[in-house]
């Protein structure tokens, strides 16, 4: 049976509104954001969803709640957690981790590790248009470097974060950008053009933040003999990626590699790398199931109208090409809020503000990049977003952690709000 909303206002988008206080409120209790258990938090917030929705009985909401929960593109992603779990903890247990970092020691100075790591997952992602995949690949490599130097965790993984989202951005084979450019019509390269402007300036401060604070990190490093065919799992993910292959392929293939230098070498044997594979797997649990609560909690907010009121709220006062590209910003950032998704959150608003470029004489370009950039600053920065909850699940770190070391999307936000304050370039009346 197909549900339609059933109504839509503020209520509508409260859960929102209570999960932020829950985390406030828990934090208080707990001593810190980053000791909230997140899982908790989206407890509560869907018996509080559940009890807000009318006009269906208890058991259809919970229906509903499930579906969400269950959506075949959530369900996806759940297979990468799973098997990005197994990749990283056999590779570990092989000692894939510690020849990686020592080759990485060996070649940068202690100061250039994270600006160097965060370069380099702006590339891979760039290369293979995945901020998720980019975080797989290099997430564990931070890890490791951290392990061996005096270098923060929180700090090295969000260079890797903010990395992957930069590609992301504005790679030609990203699923954002391809929903832009279709959503506003307009080609590729001219996105691009207009994002590059926007993305490159904050992706430059954003290095010289990292080199800054890398800079005045004491690092104590050892360095060790390089096991070279230890290093081989991560360069055949990374090749795999920049190849194009399905991110569930590439990490099989890792899993696999791992598995037969463990065996050639003598580090692993079949017990123990099956036994580090189903740690992997029990290590990203919580993870998913955090995954499964936001995904049931964004499609009772979607079947109260939530998406549906913020479209009516934001557009109705448009006046003028500056307000229409603030409200574009706005809708497609509160959107991404509600679905914890950039695509979605593009295609669910892609049309209207294609209807309201055109209207006010927005450049397509311009509405494109900003719905583009706009959806991935938000979604690199919530703490229930997928790629920071593959973050964290690989790290053991809670989001929390993350979040105030995201140099590169708090900086991006500027410079969009800079670039939508003072807009440049021929506009489309």
């Amino acid at each position: 049976m197909r549900h339609r909303p059933r109504r839509f206002g503020l209520l509508a988008i409260s859960p929102l509104f209570v999960m932020a206080a829950l985390f406030v409120a828990l934090s208080i209790v707990a001593g810190g954001l980053s000791k909230v258990p997140i899982l908790i938090v989206f407890v509560l917030t869907a018996v509080y969803a559940l009890s807000i929705t009318r006009g269906l009985p208890l058991s259809k909401r919970i229906a509903l709640f499930s579906k969400g929960a269950g959506s075949p593109d959530l369900v996806l992603m759940l297979w990468i957690f799973i098997f990005a779990g197994m990749f990283a903890t056999a590779a570990k247990e092989m000692g894939a981790i510690e020849a990686t970092v020592n080759l990485a020691l060996s070649i940068l100075p202690s100061t250039m590790l994270v600006p160097s790591l965060f370069v380099a997952a702006c590339f891979i992602s760039m290369s293979i248009g995945t901020s998720v995949g980019t975080i797989v690949a290099l997430a564990p490599i931070g890890m490791g470097l951290s392990e061996q130097t005096a270098l923060p965790l929180s700090l090295i993984t969000a260079a890797v974060v903010s990395g992957a989202f930069f590609g992301d951005n504005l790679s030609f084979i990203s699923d954002t950008t391809i929903a832009a450019t279709r959503t506003q019509a307009c080609a590729q390269k001219d996105k691009f053009r207009a994002n590059i402007r926007i993305a490159l300036p904050a992706a430059i401060v954003a290095m010289l933040i990292y080199a800054f604070v890398g800079q005045h990190t004491d690092a104590d490093i050892h360095l060790q003999e390089i096991a070279w065919i230890k290093v081989l799992p991560y360069l055949v993910v990374i090749v795999t990626a920049l190849l194009g292959m399905n991110v569930l392929l590439v990490l099989s293939i890792g899993i696999f590699t791992t598995g037969i230098i463990g065996l050639a070498t003598g580090t692993l044997t079949g017990a123990t790398w099956i036994s580090a594979s189903a740690m992997g797997i029990m290590g990203m649990a919580e993870l998913c199931l955090v995954s499964m609560m936001a995904g049931g909690l964004m499609e009772l907010i979607r079947y109260n109208g939530g998406i549906i009121y913020l479209i009516h709220t934001l557009t109705r006062r448009v006046t003028g090409c500056r307000g229409a590209e603030l409200s574009i910003a706005t809708l497609v950032g509160l959107t991404n809020l509600c679905t914890a998704n950039n695509t979605v959150a593009i295609l669910s608003v892609g049309r209207l503000a294609n209807d309201i470029s055109t209207k006010y004489g927005v450049d397509k370009r311009r509405s494109a990049s900003i719905l583009d950039t706009v959806s991935c600053c938000v979604q690199s920065i919530i703490p229930y977003g997928a790629q920071l909850l593959i973050a964290s699940g690989l790290t053991s770190l809670n989001p929390f952690d993350i979040i105030p070391y995201l140099f590169y999307p708090f900086v991006l936000i500027g410079t969009t709000l800079l670039a939508i304050l003072w807009p440049r370039g021929k506009r489309v009346q």
